[in-house]
């Protein structure tokens, strides 16, 4: 059998880069030669750090930002990244090639549709892998394709507006991707790159659709995705031996009693809102392992004073390793922005979710979590968008109280994480799939 070369182009953001490493480790146990190229920033600041097989190969190219730790903030990066990656990228493929790697497939994530008009200049075939639900993939090709993006792009959208998908509950304005909607900053940008993975696809005779979720979680949605090949759940299977103080003050709780609380790696957490979340936390009288990553801005004296106030029942932290955590048979909640890579991984830990979500593509999650997949509950939000701490105590109780809610969500978490046992397995539908796609790309 050939080994086919597959290029997995990402943007640095973990949320990006984190299940193409997965899928990475998946290609190669399947057979391929697998190298991973992401931007500069990407690759100095995070790639390097990761474990994960010594023979996946790792390369650079530059988005014309290679000195900034975080060029996404920078007005203008999506264009900077596809006029200057463009050219990087192409001399990376031209240079594998040189030295005796020719790459023979392209795998790119979700937001870089210029990666896959590179390859189609070099004779490279390519895929798409959605990095987010097969429901947000669905809702885009509605409202920003050529025919039926009329309400949105014209900046027509009213917070009346709704949507019925097929097997779905309806889709209000608030549960959309933040970046649908004209007040969110990014709205031009990320509409026309939607826009572009759309079209490419459309132009493409055999498009090809990688997506990071499970047959059985969102069935209704993959039918309406052309040629689509589901991968997931892409989440990490491998562990570092430092698990850190927090490891041992989990061991000393009992099982299934740790509330454990984490917004993610982009998330921007106002002073308000963390003394709230803070607030409710110290309340339920539970066991809490809160990450938060410090903002001198919001180190304000209360905060300070209520670090202080958690005690034995409370850890406060800057990170910890999520997935470990997870797994931990001390937590018993997961209370989450709700980002696509959070909520998978707390499917294959079966641990049940409080969603708080903030952007992107959270809210969309959030409400298939409440209303579809029922392993969770979603936080309500007050006229100044804040979570309040009744807010927080109501959504634990909800998840944590032992009621006829809480049996309910228990059922379906444990459902759930049997479907992800199953698809991840030896011979698993994941695996079974991506064998299937390497046998049609040779």
């Amino acid at each position: 059998m050939n080994h086919p070369h597959v290029l997995l182009v990402s943007q640095h953001a973990y949320g990006h880069l984190n299940p193409t490493i997965e899928l990475a480790k998946n290609l190669r146990r399947v057979g391929a030669r697998v190298t991973i190229a992401t931007t500069v920033t990407g690759f100095n600041n995070k790639l390097k750090s990761l474990p994960f097989f010594d023979d996946i190969s790792c390369v650079s190219f530059s988005d014309g930002h290679d000195d900034d730790i975080n060029p996404d903030k920078i007005p203008g990066y999506f264009q900077d990244l596809e006029r200057v990656g463009s050219e990087s990228l192409a001399c990376v493929i031209q240079t594998l090639s040189e030295s005796g790697n020719q790459v023979t497939f392209l795998v790119y994530t979700l937001f870089i549709p210029w990666a896959a008009v590179v390859a189609r200049e070099l004779n490279v075939p390519s895929a798409i892998l959605v990095i987010q639900t097969a429901t947000c993939f669905s809702i885009y090709n509605h409202f920003c394709n050529s025919r039926d993006g009329i309400a949105v792009v014209n900046k027509d959208i009213e917070t009346s507006i709704s949507l019925q998908l097929p097997g779905l509950p309806l889709l209000k304005c608030s549960d959309f991707p933040t970046y649908l909607l004209p007040t969110d900053p990014t709205f031009s940008e990320m509409i026309s790159l939607c826009q572009e993975h759309l079209k490419f696809l459309e132009e493409e005779p055999n498009p090809r659709v990688l997506v990071n979720t499970m047959d059985d979680l969102e069935s209704d949605s993959i039918k309406s995705i052309k040629n689509a090949v589901v991968v997931g759940p892409l989440v990490p299977s491998s562990f570092s031996d430092n698990h850190g103080s927090y490891f041992r003050w989990l061991d000393s709780k009992p099982e299934n009693s740790v509330i454990y609380v984490s917004f993610g790696s982009k998330a921007v957490i106002s002073k308000a809102q963390k003394e709230e979340i803070l607030h409710g936390l110290i309340e339920s009288s539970r066991p809490f392992l809160l990450v938060l990553r410090d903002n001198c801005e919001d180190e304000d004296e209360e905060i300070k004073e209520l670090k202080e106030k958690v005690g034995d029942d409370g850890l406060v932290v800057g990170w910890c390793s999520q997935m470990e955590v997870l797994r931990h048979g001390a937590v018993g909640c997961f209370v989450t922005h709700c980002g696509w890579n959070s909520t998978l991984e707390s499917m294959v830990a079966g641990v049940a979710v409080v969603a708080c979500p903030q952007f992107s593509d959270q809210p969309t999650n959030a409400k298939m979590v409440e209303e579809v997949w029922g392993n969770g509950v979603r936080a309500v939000v007050d006229e100044k968008m804040l979570v309040r701490r009744e807010e927080v105590k109501r959504c634990l109780e909800a998840v944590m109280g032992g009621g006829e809610r809480a049996e309910e969500i228990k059922k379906s978490v444990e459902k759930w994480k049997k479907v992800a046992m199953e698809s991840l397995k030896d011979g698993g539908s994941s695996q079974i799939n991506l064998k299937v796609f390497l046998e049609s790309i040779l």
